[in-house]
């Protein structure tokens, strides 16, 4: 066909590259199928010790066909079967890391990407389209969940060996590490919130929170004192799980950066109470700054509470109270709130819980010493976190996720976001 447009004096180029790439998988399919079988299956003698030590019989060769980035290919491998067990078993699938499988590691490392980054369709649609690797929707889905789930197997592991102290991180001092700690819902299961309360109307919860950190570290100041975020510094943790065991995951985390060879570290957050039970637990010490930008919302909503909505007076009230805020005057704006004496019950009960959210945290909202310091006094960071991790890929219309299958996604993201998908990878190879 080829021959007959070029004859026309027409080439299509895309027809002809596809073509091509086609082609050139066809032959590389069978290239790699005879390196494969290259070691005649793998027959490893008339027995060999199963899974738990029994003496399993060799039986016979078995075909298991596999598809690879190429093509598929039939790889030849040698059978065994354990008479105490009743299981059998090819030792040549644990070489090739094909257990219980059909898809070769390269496939399901690609399945796996895609299924990180866009709804398990799209990315089974681009595999074929960019990669020429057809597979189903559901295996898309399938393989991505079970790496996302090797990915959090992984991290939990190392967390383990950092709060058990049989690891200590070597890692080169740094000036200021800052830890942001952020939560925001998934929408989940109808099963998955049974039992709890929710927002809506009817008290029905339909999310669950995700709970995201990320770490970074700062070294220098821009020429006008701003502080500069390090490049390629940024590190990612998250998961749906309590706030007592997101503490360990991020503390190891924190360790691992280099928590302890720090000279100065730094909580950001928002007033949540969780997020500051979590620093007093495991960063005693660290300086504690609550996002400005959470405080002066706090100062707008009052404002409108008061007021009313569209009213020129509540801008000008959170305006003049956001002043003294980057002061890092807070007994000033406690002060204007007690002032305030608004006749419905409802207002009256929102001034109180401002008041009690400003003292609360007016320690953690010193902002123009903060300020002097050199340190950052939002937790941007983390907020575009959430929407990066979890926003992007987890909150898209119509989706609804299982827990379980949540959180692999959110493994899979935070692996790839902080530059540890090549790590995850070399370690599963090497074990």
């Amino acid at each position: 066909m080829l021959q007959d447009r070029e004859r026309l004096g027409h080439l299509d180029l895309e027809a002809s590259e596809m073509a091509i790439r086609t082609a050139m998988h066809q032959m590389g399919g069978v290239l790699l199928e005879k390196l494969l079988n290259s070691d005649g299956g793998g027959y490893r003698g008339a027995h060999l010790a199963c899974s738990q030590g029994h003496a399993a019989e060799f039986v016979g060769y078995r075909d298991k066909e596999i598809l690879t980035v190429v093509s598929s290919v039939e790889a030849r491998r040698a059978y065994y079967h354990c008479p105490e067990c009743q299981s059998g078993f090819a030792p040549k699938d644990k070489e090739l890391d094909v257990v219980g499988s059909s898809f070769s590691p390269g496939v399901r490392r690609m399945m796996a990407r895609v299924g990180a980054k866009e709804p398990f369709e799209q990315g089974r649609g681009d595999l074929e389209a960019l990669a020429g690797v057809v597979v189903r929707t559901k295996q898309v889905e399938r393989i991505s969940v079970q790496l996302g789930q090797q990915v959090e197997a992984f991290c939990q592991r190392e967390r383990e060996a950092i709060l058990s102290g049989k690891v200590t991180p070597l890692v080169p001092a740094v000036p200021i590490l800052y830890i942001a700690i952020d939560g925001t819902g998934v929408p989940v299961v109808p099963r998955e919130t049974e039992g709890r309360r929710g927002k809506d109307a009817k008290g029905k919860a339909k999310t669950r929170e995700a709970k995201i950190g990320c770490l970074f570290t700062q070294t220098q100041q821009d020429d006008e004192g701003y502080p500069l975020r390090d490049e390629n510094s940024t590190t990612y943790v998250g998961a749906i799980e309590t706030a007592q065991t997101f503490g360990g995951r991020i503390y190891a985390e924190a360790v691992r950066r280099g928590l302890r060879q720090a000279h100065k570290v730094v909580v950001l957050g928002d007033g949540g109470p969780w997020i500051w039970g979590i620093a007093a637990w495991h960063f005693h010490g660290a300086i504690e700054i609550v996002d400005l930008y959470h405080a002066r919302e706090h100062l707008a909503n009052l404002g409108k509470c008061i007021y009313g909505p569209t009213c020129k007076e509540a801008k000008q009230w959170a305006a003049a109270r956001s002043q003294q805020l980057d002061r890092g005057d807070v007994e000033a704006v406690i002060t204007s709130m007690r002032r305030l004496r608004p006749r419905q019950e409802q207002v009256q009960k929102e001034v109180c819980k401002a008041i009690d959210y400003f003292h609360t945290n007016r320690e953690r909202m010193r902002y123009a010493q903060f300020r002097s310091q050199g340190l950052f006094v939002g937790s941007g960071v983390v907020e575009a976190g959430c929407k990066t991790i979890i926003g992007q890929r987890l909150k898209q219309s119509g989706m609804r996720w299982t827990v379980d299958h949540a959180n692999a996604i959110i493994a899979l993201r935070c692996s790839q976001l902080s530059g540890r998908w090549e790590e995850f990878w070399e370690q599963r190879a090497a074990g």
